[in-house]
């Protein structure tokens, strides 16, 4: 015998699978309690919110844990108003421009750790607004080519969507992701969903 049993090995991969999953759930709760604070508690009138509450429900988080990570958020926890976002901007090596949303509870410790970063690997932080400009926040809404055809995918053009392409690489044997206003990607998404077949 080799001294193991079964029981100690799934307990093992149990563990660790849990683990993982607890540090997706705190990060996922910190990102509702933030969205929460910033937009308020509805998230029929904060995108951010239901994009966050969007991100838990894919990831199989409870609902009670997001409740409770809104009504956090919302005010109803002290422990809520140490969270917030950070926006660093800089460049890294042959001048790429690169801009890093963080989400703190110390913006001197995070600040010094991004700087650092970018100095080990040899670019350097800028200043707020020097590569902000480079930048449009856009969403992007993945649609099932093999469920949906072109006719169908009208609906996204005439709901807002700026660009309309096909890709076989999205993880998804065909796809089409449709690019548009990150403000707008909920309601684009809702859309594309609830289209009729043809």
């Amino acid at each position: 015998m080799s001294g193991h049993s079964k029981w100690s090995s799934i307990k093992h991969k149990k563990g660790a699978a849990d683990a993982k999953r607890g540090q997706l759930f705190t990060k996922l709760a910190r990102a509702i309690q933030v969205a929460a604070r910033d937009g308020g508690p509805d998230p029929a009138g904060n995108a951010a919110l239901a994009t966050a509450v969007q991100k838990a429900r894919d990831a199989s988080m409870p609902k009670d844990n997001i409740e409770r990570a809104i009504a956090k958020g919302a005010g109803n926890d002290a422990d809520a108003a140490a969270w917030e976002t950070a926006v660093y901007e800089g460049y890294a090596p042959g001048g790429v421009a690169v801009l890093v949303e963080a989400l703190t509870d110390n913006r001197n410790r995070t600040g010094s750790e991004v700087r650092h970063l970018f100095g080990r690997n040899g670019g350097n932080l800028g200043e707020p607004g020097s590569v902000a400009w480079n930048f449009d926040k856009k969403g992007v809404v993945v649609v099932d080519s093999e469920r949906h055809d072109e006719d169908d995918l009208i609906v996204a053009i005439d709901a807002g969507a700026e660009d309309l392409t096909r890709d076989e690489n999205v993880g998804r044997s065909s796809a089409s992701p449709a690019t548009c206003r990150r403000s707008a990607t909920r309601s684009r998404r809702r859309k594309s969903i609830s289209s009729p077949r043809t």
